[in-house]
Order: structure tokens, then C-alpha cells, then sequence
């Protein structure tokens, strides 16, 4: 149990470090470009570093805990993200909106797709990591967290899909958009199954939904 306690600490510094230059670089870029997808997209990294923070928080001084003890922050931090699920939600539908009013259309430039082909790579091994090690811990709070990775994996695909689809057809602009609206429904659905099971009474802290 302490080794897969040690690797989600270590996966949880991992994602706080490499989600937080990314967010800093695409938020520059996103500025600079004047690209709402970018800025957007630097965002969202920030809700992954917030979400891998809650897991350091839920594994603090996990050895000699009284089991209610750990189960009590089990369900607080499974709270927590399912809590940024819906800011993830919130904020991808609100920038898609935002991009349909201004008929913007993804931009396609170098920095963006550097970026964009660096957060699958790794988000794709942080979600494959997570999950082993949630499953492993039987922690709700870990494979919410390896979720939400999922989540910025799938962000990152339907920003990259978007911009090759304006690249062939200008006339489908609006396909990114269309298509973030849609990922965000799924988004939210999750954040709320995830704050429903952290606050019903037979909460155990596994993986279970019950």
C-alpha cells in the first residue's frame, strides 16, 4: 500500500509541474495570437494542477491514520474535483460561446500545435498511470483526478481536430466550437455523478459508485 501511496504522490507533483508550465506558455501564446481555443485551453491546465493538489492533500500523512480519518478526506477530495469538473464545464462552454459570437475559428500556429501534441503525450501517460494506481489504492479520489486528465486529453483532441477541420473546410469554423459544447455536457455530467457520490451516506472512499 505505501509504494502505490508514494507513486500518486509522485504522479500528483508530476501533474502540478508540467500542468503549470503549460498553462503558463499557453496562456502567453494565447494572448499573444489573440487565440480565445489557447487561453482557454491554458486555463484548464490550471484545474488539473488544482485537482492532482487535492490528491497531495488526501494522501498527507496517510500512514498510522485512523481509517474514518482517511475515508473523511477521501470523500472531501472527491468533492473537490468533482467540484472542478463543473468549473472545467462552465469555463469550456463559456469559451466555445464566446468563439461562436465572434466567429473565431481555432488558430494554427506553431506554438499551439507544439502544445497541444505535448499535453496528449503526457496527459495520456498521467491518465494511464493514475488509473493503475487508483485502482491499486481503490481510491475514488485518484481516478477522479486520472478523469480529469481524460478530460484535458479529450480538450486537447477536439482543440487539434478543430483547427485540421478549419484547415480543410473554412466554411465549418464553428466545428470546434460545436464540438467543445458538446464535450463540456459530458463534462458536467461527470462533475455531478462524482458530487452526488461523495455526499451520499454510504460514501466508502472506494471506487465503486454506489
Amino acid at each position: 500500500m505505501e509504494k502505490w501511496v508514494r507513486q500518486a504522490i509522485r504522479l500528483s507533483w508530476f501533474t502540478i509541474l508540467y500542468n503549470t508550465l503549460e498553462g503558463l506558455v499557453s496562456i502567453y501564446y494565447g494572448i499573444t495570437d489573440e487565440s480565445v481555443a489557447l487561453f482557454g485551453f491554458g486555463a484548464d491546465s490550471f484545474i488539473e494542477v488544482f485537482s492532482a493538489a487535492l490528491v497531495l492533500w488526501r494522501f498527507r500523512g496517510e500512514w498510522g491514520r485512523l481509517k474514518a480519518v482517511s475515508v473523511s478526506r477521501e470523500r472531501q477530495a472527491t468533492l473537490g474535483i468533482g467540484m472542478l469538473f463543473l468549473l472545467l464545464a462552465i469555463t469550456t462552454a463559456a469559451g466555445s460561446i464566446l468563439q461562436l459570437i465572434q466567429h473565431k475559428h481555432p488558430e494554427t500556429t506553431l506554438p499551439g500545435a507544439v502544445i497541444a501534441a505535448a499535453s496528449l503525450s503526457f496527459m495520456v501517460f498521467l491518465w494511464k498511470a493514475k488509473k493503475k494506481v487508483g485502482t491499486a489504492l481503490n481510491s475514488k479520489t485518484v481516478l477522479s483526478d486520472a478523469d480529469c486528465s481524460l478530460a484535458c486529453i479529450k480538450l486537447s483532441v477536439v482543440l487539434f481536430c478543430g483547427s485540421l477541420v478549419y484547415q480543410l473546410s473554412p466554411l465549418l469554423w464553428w466545428s470546434d466550437s460545436i464540438a467543445a459544447l458538446m464535450l463540456s455536457w459530458f463534462v458536467l455530467r461527470e462533475g455531478v455523478e462524482m458530487i452526488r457520490h461523495a455526499r451520499s451516506d454510504d460514501f466508502d472512499g472506494s471506487s465503486c459508485c454506489g
